[in-house]
């Protein structure tokens, strides 16, 4: 019977006075008032001659700070009313919907501007932490310098219609964004919100949405760039629009999946067997179950591709759920095979890349960031979109990829050196962090926020704010 009695004499009042809710608020909004994103918003949205009750940059920060704390409708803005305190009395839902609507083309074409200067400041404190700017791993290097950006698209489900559902792919009912995500940072650069039925590899859409991510990344740091796409990715018109983005001040190269045929089948059976060379995994560590080799010159294929495109061919025994799927050639040889195209000669500064097992690696490790982006977006009010209106559903993504933007701002300026938290996920910094409760006092003219002592992560919290609150304030 121990622990059963712990609510006996235990009464509830709801009269407390003082108390923050959610006060991991604190530090999102101190994150975006420093990086000047709450400026930069507020200036990219003004309408002369017009002044509205609220700041409609203020507005969209708060609704970001709501999403990245779990709101998943514009109703859950009232979730900030525990912050009165802090913030002063937070936006209604009809002040939300209606700063959301009024973001038509111009004034998204501002605050994407906007963003793009945030995020330049953003990524020049990034590069003066001890740490410095995080690079990607890649088969155990470093290509520093490199800016990897992965696209993918994925689903979002709508339970009634809605402007702009239809069915999608996977024979559901709503949306089919398609994303493009920085790997260094793990940032949302560009979302284009598609309906459902649109195709997964529509060239037209993923070379929209890539031009709006390059535009995001700061120019100091877009002279090397890494595109990667899965199979989606294999075709012409996007291929040449890629190649098209190389100039002489800028690299950018590109790796994406394709999707073997019979005539890539006929060119692996025609490579001899010391064309085989050990895969490795992302460590650089040998894969002994693995093999991969360079397809280029055996590949009828590519003679109606852009030329200088690269074909790395990898081999891997298939595991039983693979089996339905495996091709007569694959059956009969017992292997199964992936193919993934590229033009990297080689990465500037980065020893072994011009290896097939390096671009392997480097395709193959798409797969998971990409998968963890888009589990972050839909951690970030993307499992549904609130409206019935096509044009504040727009609004609401943009406003869920900045919530992105300030979840992981926040951890790399403020959790870096913390190794349970530098990388840590939605869900884990909501539980750890966003929602801890606080007293907030007042002391000497001073607010004093009041965290308990025995929370497991409070010094994470103090120290948190302490590093943002350490920033240049915006000029």
């Amino acid at each position: 019977m121990q622990g059963i009695g712990w609510a006996r004499r235990l009464s509830v009042a709801a009269d407390a006075k003082g108390l923050i809710g959610h006060a991991g608020a604190a530090l999102l909004r101190q994150c975006a008032d420093k990086a000047r994103l709450t400026g930069a918003l507020s200036a990219a949205m003004a309408r002369p001659g017009r002044l509205p009750g609220w700041d409609r940059g203020v507005v969209l920060v708060q609704l970001a700070v709501a999403i990245a704390l779990g709101a998943t409708s514009m109703v859950d803005i009232a979730l900030l009313e525990h912050q009165r305190g802090l913030f002063g009395a937070p936006p209604s839902d009809s002040t939300v919907r209606r700063s959301l609507d009024e973001l038509d083309a111009r004034i998204r074409t501002r605050i994407a501007k906007a963003r793009a200067r945030v995020r330049d400041r953003v990524w020049g404190l990034l590069a003066a932490r001890e740490q410095g700017f995080p690079w990607v791993v890649v088969a155990g290097r470093v290509p520093t310098g490199w800016i990897v950006v992965d696209i993918d698209g994925t689903l979002i489900t709508a339970h009634s219609d809605k402007e702009g559902t239809a069915a999608t792919f996977k024979r559901g009912w709503g949306f089919h964004p398609l994303g493009v995500w920085c790997q260094n940072t793990a940032e949302s650069l560009a979302m284009l919100l598609r309906p459902g039925n649109a195709g997964a590899n529509t060239a037209a859409d993923h070379v929209i949405v890539l031009s709006e991510a390059i535009a995001q990344i700061p120019a100091r740091w877009r002279r090397r760039i890494l595109i990667r796409i899965d199979g989606a990715g294999a075709s012409h018109e996007l291929m040449e629009a890629m190649i098209a983005l190389w100039s002489a001040r800028r690299d950018v190269l590109f790796v994406t999946g394709w999707k073997h045929t019979p005539e890539d089948e006929a060119a692996i059976a025609a490579l001899p067997a010391h064309a085989w060379s050990p895969a490795v995994d992302q460590d650089g560590e040998v894969q002994q179950a693995a093999q991969v080799a360079e397809l280029t010159g055996l590949d009828s294929r590519l003679a109606d591709w852009p030329s200088g495109v690269r074909l790395i061919v990898r081999r891997s025994k298939p595991s039983a759920r693979h089996e339905r799927k495996l091709t007569d050639f694959e059956k009969t040889t017992g292997w199964r095979y992936q193919i993934c195209a590229t033009n990297v000669i080689a990465l500037a500064e980065v020893p072994g890349s011009h290896h097939g097992w390096f671009l392997d690696v480097l395709y193959r490790a798409r797969g998971g960031a990409a998968e963890h982006s888009v589990r972050t977006g839909k951690a970030m009010g993307l499992t549904r979109l609130p409206s019935q209106t096509w044009n504040v559903n727009v609004g609401w993504v943009l406003a869920a990829n900045i919530a992105a933007d300030l979840h992981d701002w926040t951890r790399l300026l403020g959790l870096a050196d913390d190794p349970d938290l530098a990388a840590a996920e939605p869900d884990t910094l909501r539980y750890r962090l966003w929602h801890l409760p606080a007293r907030l006092v007042a002391h000497a003219r001073r607010r004093i926020l009041k965290i308990p002592a025995s929370w497991l992560w409070a010094e994470a919290f103090t120290a948190c704010w302490m590093r943002l609150t350490a920033l240049p304030n915006p000029g």
